[in-house]
């Protein structure tokens, strides 16, 4: 009886932060087509508008977990969003987008095992769609 308690109100909860949060591939989307398209492109392979008067070509998005072993780095892509593991790399032309992206609900993301952060639901969402877009 315990547990059925114990699962019911973790179901509750779960369904509960799913109603707060926006749905995560229409969201991470309109975030990529409102932070990343011009430079990325629509395709996300780096061949956007704004790409050409830049001295490094964009990242090709959709080769992230490639270009990891075939596992895509949840964690380190959302620093790398966030600006957190640029903020003393002065040559990165990136945008720091962890302010543009605080905005809205805090998910709890497993960063480690066993370890909780708190984290914007829009980096998450954009993350997830950068996820959704490997091949």
């Amino acid at each position: 009886m315990k547990t059925l308690a114990v699962t019911a109100g973790l179901t509750l909860g779960l369904l509960a932060l799913t109603a707060c949060a926006p749905d995560g591939r229409v969201a991470g989307r309109a975030l990529f087509d409102q932070y990343c398209v011009s430079c990325h492109g629509r395709d996300g392979t780096g061949g956007g508008p704004s790409a050409e008067g830049l001295a490094k070509r964009p990242a090709d998005l959709t080769r992230i977990a490639e270009r990891n072993g075939g596992a895509f780095p949840m964690v380190r892509v959302m620093s790398v969003i966030d600006g957190y593991t640029r903020r003393n790399d002065h040559s990165s032309i990136m945008p720091e987008l962890g302010i543009d992206l605080q905005e809205g609900p805090i998910v709890m993301v497993e960063t480690a095992d066993g370890v909780r952060t708190p984290t914007p639901a829009n980096l998450v969402a954009l993350a997830e769609y950068l996820r959704g877009i490997q091949r």
